[in-house]
Order: C-alpha cells, then sequence, then structure tokens
C-alpha cells in the first residue's frame, strides 16, 4: 500500500470520528433542550480532542487549520458546517438542537452553545472562516447573522475528504503553458539563470519572496526559465493570462483570495502573462494587475516585453534570451547528420530558435527529407524560414523574392554595396561570435541600409534581389497598419513586428520610410512630444533588431540625422542614363528568357535606342512594357514599336511630364539603324 492510501484510510478515520464526536454533541443539545429549553451551554470536549490519535498522521483538517491559521473553534465550526455534507442526519439533528423545525442547517449561534471556548470574532470578516471563504453566509435583509444559514465551501469539504485538486472557479482563469513540461529543455545559459534565481530565493529566511519579472521578447524562454525554477523549487506552474483578470473590485477580491487559499493548500508558483498587456516602458500595470500582484503571495512570475516599475511589493527584472548562437549551433550539429558542415553555422547565425523549437523543427526536416526529394539542409532551412511566417504575416505584407543579380540595371558601385549587404548578413556569426566582437558591443549587431532614389529606380528590386539570394522572407512594413494615432499605439504595433521577425532573422522592407522616420521636431505640444518618442522608440529597435531592415525613401534629407548614423549602408540609387535605360527596356521584354527557350511575347523589330531617349525610370519602362502587351495580346498583334510609343505616350501623361510629340512619332515604315539590323539578338520577328 503506497504512502498516500495509508494516509487516506488514517484521515478517512480521524474524520469518521470527529463527525461521530460531533453527532454525540448534537444528541446531548437536543437532549438539553427537550429537558430544559433555557439549559446550560454543554461542557463539550476539550482541546486536546482535535489532536490526532496516537501514532496517526495529522488529518486535512489539521493541516488546513495549520496552513489557514484557525483556531480551534473555527476548525469545529468548519466541522460542522463540512459534516451537511458528510452525514445526512446533520441537519434534522441541527433542526432539533435549534428547536427550530424551519433551521436545519448550522448557525453561528448554534456553534456558540455548542462548543467550548466559543469566541465571537470568529464572526469576523477578517478571520479565516470568512476570509478564506471556508464557509458561505446567506444572510438575508431582516435575519441576523447568527442565524444565517452556514455552509461549507465544496473545494473545502473535498480537502477534508482527502482530495486536493484546484478549484473551478480559478483554473477557470488560467490558460495551459505553450511548452510541453515533460520535453522543456533549457540552454546551459538559461539554466544558469534558472539556478541563480533559485540559490536566491533559499536565502529567503520566511519572507515574501519578491516577484519575478521576467522581461524580454520570447515567451517561450520566459516561460521555460520559470518551468524551471518553479520544478526546482517543487511548485506546479500555473499560467494566468493577465487580460482575464475580473476588471470589478468584488470579483478581482473574490478572486485574488481564491488564489491566495490555493497556493497555501496546493504547491502552487504562478505565472502572469502580461505579454499583450497595454503597459509600456515606464508606465505601471493595468490597476486590476497591478492590485492583484500586490496581494498574491508565494512564488510568482510576471513575463513582460519591458521592465515595469515596482507594483506594490518587491520586485526582481531578469532579462531573458534565447539560447546564443554557439548553443544552437551546437544542437544543430547534434540534431541533425548534415551533408554540408557549414549548414549548423548558417541556421544558428540567421535563425534563433529556442531549443524545443529547434528540435522539433529538426525533426519535421528528417520527416520530410524521407517523403521529399532534396538535401537535408535545403529542408531545414525551407522549415526554418516558414515557421516564422503565421506571425509576420498577420503583421506585414510578403514579397515573393523573383528578381535576381540579372534582372539589376545599376552602376558597379552601388551593386558592390548590396552584395556587400548580402556577405555581411551571411558573415555575421563569425564576426560577432567566433572572432569576438560581440564581446565589445551592447547593440548594434543587426544590419540596416537605406535606399534613396526617385519612384521606379529599383529599390524594392534590390531588396528581392538580397532576399532571394539570402534565401529569407521579405516583408514590407504597410504604414497604414503601424502608424496609429493613439498614443503608444504605434510603438506597439511595431515591436509586435521586430519581435515576430527576430526568430526568423527576415528582412524587413520599410517603404516609404520618410514617414515614420522623419525628422524630430521642436516640441511645442503634446503633439510633438509624443511624435518624438516614437522617431526615439524607433531609432533604439532598429539598434537591438539582430535581423537585417531596409528603408526606402524618395526623400532622403526628410530623415533624422540620428538613422543615418545608425544606417550602416546608404546606397543612392541614381535616375537611370541612357545607356541604363536601353539595358533596361531589352531586359523589360524578357530578352535574355527568349534566348534561353523560355517563352515571351511576340516582338516587332524595336528600335531600343529611341527607346533608351525617353526619359523614364525602369518602374516606368515596366509599366510601358507591360501595358503595350496587353493591348498586343488584345489585338492579337506582335508587340510594335508605335504600341509601345502609345503606352509611353499614356505613360507620360499619367506622370504629368512634358514630352516631344515627335520622340513619341512613329511609323512602321521607318528604317531601323543599320547597328540594330545587325543585332540581331535585339529583334525578334
Amino acid at each position: 500500500m503506497s504512502t498516500l492510501e495509508q494516509w487516506q484510510q488514517s484521515n478517512n478515520r480521524q474524520l469518521s470520528g470527529a463527525l461521530a464526536e460531533l453527532r454525540r454533541r448534537l444528541q446531548e443539545r437536543v437532549q438539553e433542550q427537550t429537558e430544559s429549553p433555557h439549559g446550560a451551554v454543554s461542557s463539550g470536549q476539550d482541546d486536546e480532542s482535535i489532536a490526532p490519535p496516537p501514532n496517526e498522521p495529522r488529518s486535512a483538517l489539521a493541516i488546513l487549520s495549520e496552513r489557514l491559521h484557525l483556531s480551534v473553534f473555527e476548525q469545529e465550526i468548519l466541522l460542522l458546517c463540512a459534516a451537511m455534507e458528510l452525514d445526512t442526519r446533520m441537519a434534522g439533528l441541527c433542526a432539533r438542537a435549534q428547536d427550530d423545525p424551519g433551521k436545519p442547517f448550522p448557525t453561528f449561534a448554534l456553534a456558540l452553545t455548542l462548543f467550548k471556548d466559543a469566541s465571537w470574532d470568529a464572526l469576523s470578516p477578517e478571520r479565516p472562516l470568512r476570509y478564506w471563504r471556508l464557509i458561505e453566509v446567506n444572510q438575508t435583509e431582516a435575519a441576523p447573522i447568527t442565524g444565517s444559514a452556514l455552509r461549507a465551501d465544496e473545494r473545502i469539504v473535498n480537502y477534508l475528504k482527502g482530495l486536493n485538486y484546484l478549484d473551478e472557479r480559478v483554473s477557470a482563469f488560467l490558460a495551459p503553458l505553450d511548452i510541453e513540461p515533460e520535453t522543456a529543455e533549457l540552454a546551459p545559459s538559461q539554466r544558469l539563470m534558472a539556478d541563480t534565481l533559485v540559490a536566491d530565493f533559499a536565502r529567503v529566511d520566511g519572507g515574501a519572496l519578491p516577484v519575478v519579472q521576467l522581461v524580454g521578447a520570447d515567451e517561450i524562454a520566459k516561460q521555460l526559465v520559470a518551468h524551471q525554477v518553479a520544478t526546482e523549487m517543487n511548485r506546479i506552474l500555473c499560467r494566468l493570462p493577465a487580460e482575464v483578470l475580473p476588471p470589478g473590485i468584488h470579483e478581482l477580491e473574490t478572486f485574488t483570495r481564491l488564489w491566495q487559499r490555493e497556493s497555501r493548500l496546493l504547491p502552487l508558483a504562478l505565472y502572469v502573462d502580461a505579454e499583450q498587456s497595454d503597459s509600456s516602458a515606464g508606465s505601471r500595470p493595468s490597476a486590476p494587475l497591478l492590485r492583484f500582484l500586490g496581494r498574491t503571495e508565494g512564488l510568482c512570475f510576471v513575463a513582460a516585453p519591458e521592465t515595469w516599475p515596482r507594483a506594490g511589493r518587491e520586485f526582481l527584472a531578469l532579462d531573458i534570451a534565447r539560447p546564443t548562437a554557439a548553443e544552437q549551433q551546437s544542437v544543430w550539429t547534434s540534431e541533425l547528420a548534415f551533408e554540408a558542415p557549414e549548414s549548423p553555422a548558417q541556421l544558428a547565425a540567421q535563425f534563433n530558435f529556442n531549443l524545443p523549437v529547434l528540435r522539433q523543427l529538426a525533426g519535421r526536416a528528417c520527416a520530410q527529407r524521407e517523403n521529399t526529394s532534396g538535401s537535408l539542409p535545403e529542408k531545414i532551412w525551407a522549415v526554418c524560414r516558414e515557421r516564422e511566417r503565421p506571425r509576420l504575416d498577420a503583421l506585414a505584407q510578403r514579397l515573393e523574392p523573383k528578381a535576381t543579380w540579372n534582372d539589376l540595371v545599376l552602376a558597379a558601385p552601388q551593386m558592390k554595396l548590396l552584395r556587400d549587404i548580402g556577405a555581411q548578413v551571411r558573415q555575421r556569426n563569425t564576426v560577432y561570435g567566433e572572432w569576438g566582437f560581440a564581446r565589445k558591443m551592447n547593440r548594434g549587431f543587426g544590419i540596416t541600409a537605406l535606399f534613396a532614389g526617385d519612384s521606379g529606380c529599383g529599390k524594392t528590386m534590390a531588396a528581392e534581389v538580397i532576399a532571394n539570394e539570402l534565401r529569407l522572407n521579405l516583408y514590407r512594413i504597410d504604414l497604414s497598419a503601424v502608424v496609429n494615432k493613439y498614443i503608444g499605439e504605434t510603438e506597439k504595433n511595431l515591436r509586435r513586428v521586430f519581435d515576430a521577425a527576430e526568430e526568423g532573422g527576415s528582412i524587413l522592407f520599410f517603404d516609404e520610410a520618410d514617414a515614420l522616420f522623419g525628422k524630430r521636431s521642436e516640441v511645442k505640444d503634446s503633439h510633438d512630444r509624443y511624435a518624438n518618442i516614437e522617431t526615439n522608440y524607433l531609432l533604439q529597435r532598429l539598434e537591438s533588431y539582430r535581423g537585417l531592415a531596409i528603408l526606402a525613401t524618395n526623400l532622403k534629407k526628410a530623415l533624422d540625422a540620428a538613422f543615418l548614423r545608425r544606417i550602416r549602408f546608404v546606397i543612392d540609387f541614381p535616375f537611370p542614363g541612357v545607356a541604363d535605360r536601353r539595358r533596361l527596356w531589352e531586359k523589360v521584354f524578357l530578352q535574355e528568357e527568349i534566348a534561353h527557350g523560355r517563352s515571351g511575347p511576340p516582338l516587332a523589330p524595336l528600335d531600343y535606342g529611341r527607346l533608351s531617349r525617353l526619359n523614364l525610370t525602369g518602374g516606368h519602362i515596366h509599366n510601358v512594357a507591360l501595358n503595350a502587351c496587353f493591348t498586343a495580346a488584345e489585338a492579337r498583334s506582335r508587340v510594335t514599336m508605335s504600341l509601345v510609343l502609345a503606352a509611353a505616350r499614356a505613360e507620360f501623361l499619367k506622370l504629368e511630364r512634358p514630352v516631344s510629340e515627335s520622340e513619341l512619332r512613329w511609323s512602321e515604315t521607318t528604317p531601323l539603324p543599320s547597328q540594330e539590323k545587325r543585332n540581331g539578338a535585339h529583334v525578334i520577328a
């Protein structure tokens, strides 16, 4: 027989004995009422009678009384109320003992006359019976409290029977953890933090433990650390979303006391999830959460993106980070037998996962490898890219990168800078980790690039080319979804975007960046002050972001000077010259695709020299070519110079830019330049 079963049998024996003694007292009281309606109070039994018999373990009633500080008289009242649920004879005995058939229930008046050493303070709302909600008083408007019906709380009745489970009025507010406790795994750096916290708590001698703030963007890492600490301290970790706390003062007080009661009856630790809280850096938590934290007891964690000030009791703030790149690389190496030895280092440099997530992704990639073709490094890279998409797709617009280096028409200096961006993204782990630069740097591990130039000069295409080369997801930040007129909302939206992109190292593309990264202005009113706060937040977040952020603008001078200091690459996209425009016209009609045997538009002989003299950017050239192709497709004809120039005329009108009509006039009998006739590669009949 197990120890628990032995205790259950002993508890049942002691509870049965206590109920039998209670029936005896009630029967004596009934007899006194029969003999003398005004008889004396029964002598009852002395205080030692509630102690457990020799060689018996303590009963549930004795344990509860110790943890909730019940007096002997309060224990007897609680037992009298619980007896109504455990013994069907108690209702009749209570009615006869009170000489009132209309009172088949216990009352304070009955307890005051039934038990020895009765104390009036047991009726107080501040004493344990009512403070901890051990009993319920069903008091009507006209009835005195001493004559009102008493009823034991269902949770407490079950506790006295030896059934110790979490109160459903508390469990209804709780949510499951995002981690699997059985497979929860900490990296060495995270375990060191958890062990240090356990050691600090062990030195607390009888005092209240501080509330531990777990700060950072990674929710999983914070849950892993909190679970490890709770496990080391033999506690069960419960997660409470902060937003479900009752807003009403009475409902909140009831929940707070029930949680306090449960934390004394069970070995619990609380994880308050305030990740979605409206509180920001330097502000205070919401009023219900503030009140709740100030009145909780025991081991309590608060998970929030940023540090809060002290709120009602002592706070201890800890920054919780994901495993280091070296720790992730070690696990990647152990999990997967890579075909390419450099793959673990590349994965650790680009992606940033916790160990449970990392092992899950590795297992998924291995399963896909068995069912589909392709190398293991390619599978794991694709799986890692897909991991972040559900979060970011709801916050930003994902662009499918299709452009390659051959599609770009830029001068050599700009092309070199673009390739340097890709090289720095690939080699971050080598420079920061292996070469030790991270030891001397507190921030600035990310890479920020500014693409400046007129609309249509290739800024978005250049971002696609880099994303395509690095095999990373590219997200364009929609300013309409980020900027909010309400104070603080813009920062929250940006924080969600950066935090979601942090895990997978996505490339963030801020188009029309001058609208978001504009110059800070002189503070004249509250609007200026909060606009500057948004800019300051962006400055800090760009530095802490570990991925690649690309800012594109048509108004470089409108950007705040502080951004330019923090931007590592500034690339100017000039208006294309005649030679560049010719290359753009040749590429826009898929000349290279057709030369490699792929499909393309049916082209009549085109005068690319004539087209290159049109003062258009690459984006406008693309529009002209596309409109001409649609016109040709509708007319079931080839794409001719006449159609192209007609589309160009419409583009100039759209842009409200003057153009000489002679440049757009064309006759199909006009001979092409001899150079064009000799170069058949430019003409597809």
